[in-house]
């Protein structure tokens, strides 16, 4: 499971957008010099993010809050997004040179609709409410009061 701890900025009905700040393992990690995370962070800043999770522990604003995904989902997630467009996309190319007898031009049109396609199922796909693409709370801890407030 990976998770990520951050705070809760706002309540949404019965789901809280949870604030957190994007840090970096890059430093631990044996594969720092050669991946496209750490150039990420680096680009960003380490600016912070917000996800919206359904609030089923009840947390509240202000409240310091842990969220979490399954790296399965998150390899599935994964999968559905990056893969699924680029073999649409390979396949429509083939197709249309096929079908054409080789013309360049019809074979970059299959591409690019493949590759919308492929958009579109991903789209629908990851909207489905019984896949569990979402991070959900697995621990809620009290707000540190601010006597400044």
């Amino acid at each position: 499971m990976i998770t990520e701890t951050g705070k809760v900025v706002a309540l949404s009905g019965n789901r809280v957008w949870v604030q957190t700040i994007r840090t970096s393992a890059c430093e631990s990690c044996s594969a720092r010099n050669g991946c496209g995370q750490r150039a990420l962070a680096g680009v960003s800043g380490g600016r912070a993010n917000q996800v919206l999770v359904t609030n089923s522990m009840g947390a509240r604003v202000g409240d310091e809050v842990t969220v979490a995904i399954d790296e399965s989902a998150l390899l599935g997630a994964s999968l559905l997004v990056y893969a699924l467009p680029l073999v649409l996309l390979v396949l429509g190319a083939v197709a249309g040179h096929q079908l054409s007898g080789g013309l360049d031009a019809v074979a970059m049109l299959g591409a690019a609709l493949g590759m919308a396609a492929g958009f579109v199922v991903a789209r629908r796909v990851g909207s489905n409410p019984a896949r569990d693409y979402e991070p959900r709370l697995v621990k809620v801890g009290q707000a540190l009061s601010d006597p400044g407030c």
